[in-house]
């Protein structure tokens, strides 16, 4: 066989080789946002790293799948929805414009636990976009307001320039809000929940919405093979 020092850098690692939480399905809540929030406090309070960085995947116009990393900035329990925000115009922006549903996934390894959510995106009002632009870091409100996400670059020095002129506008215009920002909710019809395990006792509860995803969130849940 040859060499295959790749393989071997990956095969050589043991997923999950550390003490992982437990975790009772049949105490878990009736909610799906409940139990979401239950595993985020306890990841914050274990000290995983970046525990609010979510993979967001969505459908281009060729029914191709995409995805890429962005910041969870809210949960509504109640209605069973994640918040994110984006460009409109930005290349999630406009696929959500066009096929308004999108799948979010979080990993914390330190954890072995996994969160897959899929359902129905939509935007909030221009009101709350601009609210929400507005608890942002100085750097995040500048890096926004640059703008042109996805386009090419011609060199670093171009993206500096172009900082420096959103910081000037800043200084100018604290309240400034960058037009294409975008407040979205991913409402959810389904949410698993994974809880690994070393020895591959894998604990998976699958939450589905038994509710329209307008209407607020009632669940049914069920366990599922590993």
């Amino acid at each position: 066989m040859p060499d295959r020092p790749v393989a071997e850098l990956l095969l050589g690692r043991a997923p999950m080789d550390h003490p992982l939480p437990s975790f009772d399905p049949d105490r878990a809540p009736a909610g799906a946002g409940q139990l979401f929030v239950e595993w985020l406090t306890e990841a914050v309070a274990a000290g995983v790293v970046d525990p609010q960085v979510v993979t967001l995947s969505t459908v281009d116009a060729d029914g191709s799948p995409d995805a890429r990393v962005v910041v969870l900035r809210d949960v509504d329990v109640q209605a069973g929805a994640w918040m994110f925000a984006a460009d409109a115009d930005s290349p999630k922006g406009r696929q959500l414009a066009v096929r308004a549903e999108a799948a979010m996934t979080l990993y914390w390894p330190l954890q072995g636990r996994q969160i897959r959510i899929r359902g129905h995106v939509r935007q909030d009002a221009p009101q709350v976009s601009a609210a929400e632009f507005l608890t942002r870091s100085p750097a995040s409100r500048i890096a926004t307001l640059v703008g042109r996400q996805s386009e090419p670059l011609g060199s670093l020095t171009a993206w500096d320039v172009a900082a420096k002129e959103a910081a000037a506008l800043l200084d100018d215009a604290p309240d400034a809000v960058a037009p294409g920002h975008t407040v979205y909710w991913l409402r959810a019809r389904e949410a698993e929940f994974w809880q690994g395990d070393p020895d591959r006792r894998h604990i998976r509860l699958l939450y589905v919405r038994n509710t329209p995803v307008s209407a607020p969130a009632a669940w049914s849940r069920t366990l599922l093979w590993p």
